[in-house]
């Protein structure tokens, strides 16, 4: 009697099973479709996915960032990887060169736009000034996206050594294209004495120049986008150290900053699901990743080991010894690296959850992105 009931509640479970996904195909389009193939990768961002782009046009970074993973700095504010790597990684692409890293560079399978400082919104000061952002803030990364596009085809068509090193056309089509970015834009306004309902204030005016450029993207092709919310603000050491007497949460961030994280986000997800609903043809994913990080593990100085100078991999005199600015014992067992950014373990620990759908908008995993929401 045992062995019978046993075989009717599998026998049971497999109906039930087989019901389930039969439903869930017909209700949730998505679930039924095929594994998104993308040949290439298009980033936009700032430096949470530089990956070589502030190296390449100012000063190169030292160990021990890459140190982790590339055993040498590697063009990424991280010990290791970053997140655009994990992704590239997911689909057996090879990492991102930077557009504007001309040694050793191949964009046979996307293009690396992102610069460490960028902003959404024209910045100031812009480097080398004193606490300056990136010159190369988004509308920049537009303009030389369009040239890349053009100019890769026709050395594609002139061949050569360096055509190979190129996408085809049509992977501009079927390309995932990636963004990163409004961080920056927070942090200059918290920077510029502005108060944090100013700051808040001006977010909707930053998401709505966002949304412009992933417009104009699409009308040249781009049909899967990937969007990355901010990560919480008020928990970097860089925000903790400048804005000691801010009021703090129970997990030690700086509540106020963190307010405006949410309102960026809240605003980015409004104007995706905008984006969506204007263009149906196209697949626009909203990715949640907010988590959070506090003491760095690259740095020197003060409650949360960072300070404006020196920074990671700097070198300083401290009691009339020079010393180099190093990594802390473990980057694995931390999240932040440098009070600004992830270590690799934070990196591959977002991507993780994020590639699953568990924090995107629609909730689908990153390996069905090309497909619309229905």
């Amino acid at each position: 009697m045992g062995f019978a009931s046993i075989n009717v509640s599998v026998i049971t479970l497999g109906y039930f099973l087989m019901l389930f996904v039969t439903l869930t195909s017909i209700l949730n389009p998505i679930f039924a479709s095929r594994i998104c193939e993308f040949p290439a990768i298009f980033n936009l961002g700032d430096s949470n996915s530089d990956t070589g782009t502030h190296s390449a046009a100012f000063t190169a970074l030292n160990s021990p960032n890459g140190d982790t993973y590339f055993h040498m700095p590697a063009g990424r504010f991280s010990d290791g990887r970053l997140i655009i790597d994990f992704i590239a990684k997911s689909f057996n692409l090879p990492y991102l060169s930077a557009y504007l890293n001309s040694l050793g560079a191949s964009y046979t399978n996307g293009a690396n736009f992102a610069s460490a400082g960028a902003t959404i919104r024209l910045p100031s000061p812009i480097i080398p000034a004193s606490g300056g952002y990136s010159p190369f803030y988004l509308d920049v990364q537009y303009q030389q996206f369009m040239q890349f596009k053009d100019r890769s085809q026709i050395i594609r068509k002139q061949g050569g050594k360096f055509a190979k090193l190129m996408p085809k056309e049509d992977y501009f089509r079927k390309a995932l294209y990636t963004f990163d970015i409004g961080h920056n834009d927070l942090g200059a306004g918290f920077f510029s004495n502005m108060s944090i309902e100013e700051v808040k204030a001006t977010v909707p005016d930053i998401v709505n120049r966002f949304s412009i450029y992933v417009k104009n993207i699409y009308e040249v092709g781009g049909r899967s986008f990937w969007i990355h919310s901010t990560g919480p603000i008020g928990c970097l050491a860089y925000i903790l150290t400048g804005f000691p007497s801010a009021e703090k949460d129970s997990a030690g961030c700086s509540k106020q900053h963190n307010e405006v994280a949410r309102y960026f986000n809240y605003k980015l997800k409004e104007a995706v699901f905008k984006l969506r609903k204007d263009f149906p043809s196209a697949a626009f994913t909203y990715v949640d990743v907010y988590s959070l990080p506090l003491i760095a593990c690259c740095g020197y100085g003060g409650k949360y080991n960072y300070s404006d100078a020196p920074r990671c991999g700097e070198t300083i005199t401290v009691n009339n010894t020079k010393m180099v600015v190093g990594s802390c014992d473990n980057p694995s067992v931390r999240v932040d690296w440098d009070g600004v950014h992830y270590t690799e373990a934070a990196n591959k620990f977002v991507f993780d959850r994020i590639s699953t759908g568990a924090f995107s908008d629609p909730p689908i995993p990153l390996n069905m992105a090309c497909h619309r929401n229905v």
